[in-house]
């Protein structure tokens, strides 16, 4: 039995060990010589993904702040939509480009002064004030490592880093509030088992005064807007700096927040 726990927890402990690679460096197939599939890849035998996964379940679920645990949830239990997200990619051009080149966001591929240079309104700079505003970096954007895939691993990649790029088109904050109102158009969107937990079960830490607000104004409106909106993995922001961010969102079909949530908790 000893020897069994070991060999299950042995990922768990190779995850919390190593550090985390260059955010500038694109995901590619490589051979190491040791089964991995990419250089943060940990191997994990299907019993192994089913106990990582509960645990980090039960960790996410008491402590919504421990983003590596529900990094470590979305990797294990994820594989099934990731091919469906991957699928949805390959079928659009501009999804097929960012397969194939792999763009990464972070502090290291951003030039922040190019996005300061950029007018009022536009993608780049209202992307840079919400970075601002609410102190955050896209490099605490853990890396993949469970996925068995290279290819699917960079669409989890992806969909990390592109999170932030969300907020600003939703116009949410980095709140509780916010961050639920995000994860039910994310679940909607991508159908990812994590960002479904995290929508049902987020609102538990609300004060009646902002659930009330979520479930008869918030709720309606984010799965509206991403049933409408086509698949935001698609979209090569990157390369759609200069674009005005009403002219993205009219583009998508995305509408104004029904309220404020900045004040709300």
């Amino acid at each position: 039995m000893g020897t069994l726990l070991r060999g299950v927890l042995r990922p768990l402990r190779a995850f919390r060990s190593r550090p985390w690679p260059a955010a500038d460096v694109p995901l590619r197939a490589t051979s190491h010589g040791t089964g991995l599939l990419y250089p943060e890849h940990i191997p994990t035998s299907p019993l192994q993904k089913v106990l990582l996964a509960a645990g980090s379940a039960g960790m996410a679920l008491y402590d919504p702040y421990r983003h590596d645990m529900v990094a470590v949830l979305g990797e294990t239990t994820g594989c099934r939509t990731l091919k469906v997200l991957r699928d949805q990619m390959r079928r659009d051009p501009e999804g097929a480009q960012i397969l194939q080149e792999r763009p990464r966001i972070s502090l290291s591929t951003l030039d922040l002064g190019k996005l300061r240079s950029l007018p009022e309104g536009s993608l780049g700079r209202e992307y840079l004030r919400f970075l601002d505003v609410n102190r955050v970096s896209p490099d605490t954007r853990a890396p993949t490592r469970f996925v068995d895939s290279e290819e699917l691993a960079y669409v989890m990649q992806r969909y990390r880093e592109v999170h932030d790029m969300l907020h600003t088109l939703l116009g949410m904050p980095t709140n509780v509030l916010g961050e639920i109102v995000v994860k039910w158009f994310e679940a909607v969107q991508t159908g990812l088992p994590m960002c479904i937990l995290s929508a049902l079960f987020g609102p538990i830490q609300l004060s009646a005064r902002s659930l009330q607000a979520l479930v008869s104004k918030l709720i309606p409106w984010a799965v509206q807007n991403a049933r409408r909106a086509p698949c935001v993995l698609n979209l090569y922001y990157e390369r759609r700096w200069e674009q005005p961010l009403k002219a993205l969102r009219q583009e998508l079909s995305i509408t104004e927040p029904p309220m404020h949530v900045q004040g709300l908790a």
